[in-house]
């Protein structure tokens, strides 16, 4: 693809396909995504029949493979170039310096044929790709970058031979040759082209980074004997030793030993996380120290790395709603300035006195050179690659540049209790009987009902029971009340364990202890009451503590302007006391989960952008809801997942980077659209001969070859700085 208009004939070959469901081009990354039900092979031959080529990228290899490819094209590029500035440039400076002789002498039409020749092999060699590419959009009735420059170029040799042969054909004030601008401009094309190639390699660095991640190989234990072998030939349930200093090769548990291991390229986190036996290990991480024995249970493409890499791949080659506008604009934009070359060179054969051939071939040549919509086509996909590549560096995962994009226009942001503002490892900080009943029963009775619960408040209880050695009853009829509790039955005592709101429907007295239960919620504990057939037995309160960055992450969302609400099904008092402990501006507590999409959705009336943080999985109805979730967590729990932004650590200064990052690259992404309309929307009235109006000069071509190469430059040059961007969360 040559420019910004390919994408919309590539995209809509591969729309056509039966079983394509969407199809989505980076003109960036010169890859397209494609979703449905097809075969490879008919995806490839609806690009070939659009007349470009593909090939199907998977896997590390092929990643490897297209960089090498891509380099070998940046070596022909700047060939090329070197080639063509090599006749130009003396060409140049030859014919200002008045040294080669007049067209109308015999010796100059001599000199002048010989120099057309010459010029003609530059085209040839370092100019074919364009003239070839016009060609096969011609057939295709289409019009493209290729085409602007080869009819450029082309009218000017061509131009230039009718004058070196018949040169009576215009007056003798207009006969000008323009050999070395043509060949001049293909060199700052191919040399332009070459430069932005090398820049658009750094911008998928953050994909090589995570491809170097993983070993070649893996040090397996087969029959009893250690060997090395390729990482492709590991099979599952097999035995692997990771010695200090190695990365480890596909997710597993550790078997045997113990070690710490870096996971700063899952999470983000500098700080090594040790590991023992039972414990999980993922692929790229490094053992920093000891020797352990884990058993491979995730390989290939199923490892935690491999879906990272599929996800950044993709996230970098989506479009938010701001790439598919610029891409419909680039569809009729090479269109347009074709029509608007055609006008200028009628206008000035029109209005122009002796030397108006002259004038309106310049300044429709001119015109075609400068308004290759390149640097438009690259503004957003450039920008979305770089911002996705170093949102992945922090932890990051991003799905797409649509939530790239939105994350940035949050205005509200939504926060789950458990497991996002504390740690979701909650202990129990006090047992409070009734007067005629004793702590350890109470906690009995609890840990009994609890044992059947998969509610993070009930291993706490469990736990703690066990820690005292009480043995449990067995419980019948259990069942969990949303929002409210859960109740079963110990022989033939109903048992009921939870809220203010549970005791309420079943008609038991809590009065007793209400006034107790309201001082542990004051202090951010959640109290739950214990009742044995319809008899109030105790208080057992329950604390979850905060993470250690949840106030100052909270701090930094108010830094960045947005509300800061707190969505928890949480009694009252306890999520207010929370509230008060991090800064939250608004709490809604006791909410059942069934409701807190409601929540979301009331939240969303007006102007507000709402963004969801909880844990993908509990919170699914929320953050479907929300115009932007948030996965929160660690590690392979919340590895692609269900939410628009998966954060691979267990932080909320995750959704601070993420917004700020959005923020960032969105700014970013208009910088690029500012210039690249800015450089057309000047650049095409110059090149038509504004100027001459004003100033009596019109544009060279060369020069106007050189703004379009740079132009583009400049789109990646910028998007570049992305990648020293510091988030405020690090």
């Amino acid at each position: 693809m040559s420019c910004a208009g390919c994408v919309n004939a590539v995209e809509t070959a591969l729309s056509k396909v039966a079983g394509v469901s969407a199809a989505t081009v980076n003109f960036a990354e010169h890859t397209a995504l494609v979703e449905g039900e097809v075969s490879d092979h008919e995806l490839v031959r609806a690009v070939s029949e659009a007349g470009y080529q593909a090939a199907v990228l998977q896997g590390t290899d092929d990643e490897e493979q297209k960089a090498s490819q891509e380099f070998a094209h940046y070596r022909r590029l700047v060939n090329k170039a070197l080639v063509a500035g090599a006749i130009g440039v003396p060409l140049f400076i030859s014919g200002m310096a008045g040294w080669l002789p007049p067209l109308a002498t015999p010796t100059g039409k001599t000199v002048w044929l010989g120099i057309g020749f010459i010029t003609l092999f530059v085209l040839v060699y370092s100019g074919r790709q364009f003239f070839r590419g016009a060609w096969t959009s011609f057939r295709h009735h289409q019009a493209n970058m290729d085409t602007l420059i080869a009819l450029g170029t082309g009218t000017a040799w061509l131009y230039s031979m009718v004058i070196t042969l018949v040169p009576h054909l215009v007056p003798s004030i207009a006969q000008h040759a323009y050999f070395e601008a043509a060949v001049i401009i293909i060199a700052l094309i191919n040399f332009g082209s070459a430069l932005e190639m090398r820049a658009r390699g750094k911008t998928s660095q953050a994909i090589k980074r995570l491809i170097g991640l993983q070993p070649k190989t893996a040090r397996v234990i087969r029959d009893g004997k250690e060997q090395d072998v390729a990482i492709g030939e590991i099979g599952l349930d097999e035995t692997l030793r990771v010695r200090p200093g190695e990365r480890i090769a596909v997710d597993g548990v550790i078997i045997d030993g113990h070690s710490s291991v870096d996971e700063s390229m899952l999470t983000g986190e500098p700080i090594p996380v040790e590991k023992h036996r039972g414990d999980e290990v993922v692929a790229g991480t490094i053992n920093v120290a000891g020797t352990f024995l884990f058993q491979s249970k995730r390989i290939g493409a199923d490892t935690v790395l491999s879906q990272i890499i599929e996800m950044v791949r993709r996230a970098q080659s989506s479009k938010p709603a701001i790439g598919r506008l610029v891409d419909k604009v680039a569809a009729v934009f090479v269109p347009a300035v074709l029509i608007i070359a055609v006008v200028t060179f009628l206008l000035w054969f029109n209005l122009a006195a002796d030397e108006r051939v002259s004038y309106a071939i310049v300044a429709a040549m001119t015109v075609l050179i400068i308004a290759c919509p390149c640097a438009l086509g690259l503004a957003t996909p450039i920008s979305i690659m770089v911002g996705v590549g170093k949102a992945a560096e922090f932890g990051i995962l991003i799905r797409n540049g649509e939530a790239l994009q939105s994350a940035g226009k949050v205005t509200t942001v939504v926060l789950d209790k458990t497991g996002t503002i504390t740690r979701g490892q909650p202990t129990v900080t006090a047992v409070i009987p009734v007067s005629d009943v004793d702590e350890q029963t109470l906690l009995q009775v609890a840990a009994s009902i609890e044992a059947a619960s998969e509610h993070p408040l009930a291993a706490a209880i469990v736990q703690a029971a066990k820690e005292k050695q009480l043995e449990l009853s067995a419980v019948s009829d259990f069942a969990a009340i949303a929002g409210q509790g859960v109740r079963g039955a110990i022989g033939q005592d109903s048992v009921y364990l939870g809220n203010a709101a549970l005791m309420q429907a079943q008609g038991v007295d809590v009065n007793a202890l209400q006034a107790r239960a309201g001082e542990l919620a004051a202090l951010g504990q959640t109290p739950m009451y214990v009742v044995r057939a319809q008899r109030l037995l105790g208080i057992v309160a329950v604390a979850d503590p905060l993470k250690p960055d949840s106030k100052s992450a909270v701090a930094k969302l108010h830094a960045l302007g947005l509300k800061v609400v707190m969505l928890t099904g949480d009694n009252r008092a306890t999520a207010q006391a929370i509230a008060a402990q991090v800064g939250i501006d608004e709490v809604f507590a006791e909410v059942l989960p069934q409701d807190k999409d409601k929540k979301v959705a009331e939240l969303q009336q007006g102007s507000n952008i709402v963004a969801m943080v909880g844990d993908g999985i509990n919170d699914a109805p929320a953050l479907a809801r929300a115009d932007i979730g948030f996965a929160i967590g660690t590690g392979t729990d919340v590895a692609i997942e269900s939410a628009d932004i998966a954060l691979m650590r267990d932080s909320l200064l995750g959704v601070v980077d993420a917004i700020a990052i959005s923020r960032a690259t969105v700014r970013n992404i208009k910088q690029n659209l500012f210039g690249a309309f800015v450089y057309n929307s000047l650049g095409i009235p110059v090149a038509a001969g504004a100027l001459y109006v004003v100033l009596g000069v019109l544009l060279n071509p060369m020069i106007a070859g050189a703004a379009m190469a740079m132009s583009s430059v400049t789109v990646v040059s910028n998007a570049n700085r992305l990648r020293w961007f510091q988030p405020q969360g690090q």
